[in-house]
């Protein structure tokens, strides 16, 4: 609906609202219709001006660094070396034991099971391999923020 018919479905709604105490000129309504009318416009005005200044009030949303863009590495041609660059320095053992545990959902039990590790020997080594990703992700994120 344009703004034009929404201001007159609303000026002949205050019609509708006031039909009993609404006076007439000459036998006309136009008159009433005009005037409020043009009040509804004014104070549609009024109200769009309230919402654009509580909008400009509004704090603009930080334009810093995106983190898990730092994290996987992406640059602006949309690559991703962060996460894998992290991942190719893991054994193969420590690589299989993370995609089992942590993208196809095994339990450490089943995924030591899978590799022939002992249950204690796969939490240990699950237990350094997040420390050491963690720390080497959150160097890059730190470095990154020195940049910018």
């Amino acid at each position: 609906m344009s703004d034009a018919e929404e201001l007159a479905a609303v000026a002949f709604l205050e019609l509708w609202r006031r039909r009993g105490s609404i006076r007439f000129v000459d036998g006309s309504l136009l008159p009433w219709l005009l005037v409020t009318a043009s009040n509804v416009a004014r104070n549609a005005r009024r109200s769009r001006g309230r919402y654009q200044a509580f909008l400009a009030r509004l704090p603009r949303p930080d334009q810093g660094i995106d983190t898990a863009d730092v994290v996987l590495g992406r640059t602006g041609d949309g690559r991703s070396d962060g996460l894998v660059k992290a991942m190719k320095s893991l054994g193969q053992v420590d690589r299989r034991l993370l995609m089992l545990t942590a993208v196809e959902g095994f339990t450490i039990v089943e995924a030591c099971q899978v590799l022939g590790l002992s249950d204690a020997a796969g939490k240990m080594r699950l237990s350094r391999l997040r420390r050491r990703l963690r720390t080497s992700i959150g160097t890059q994120v730190a470095m990154e923020g020195e940049r910018t």
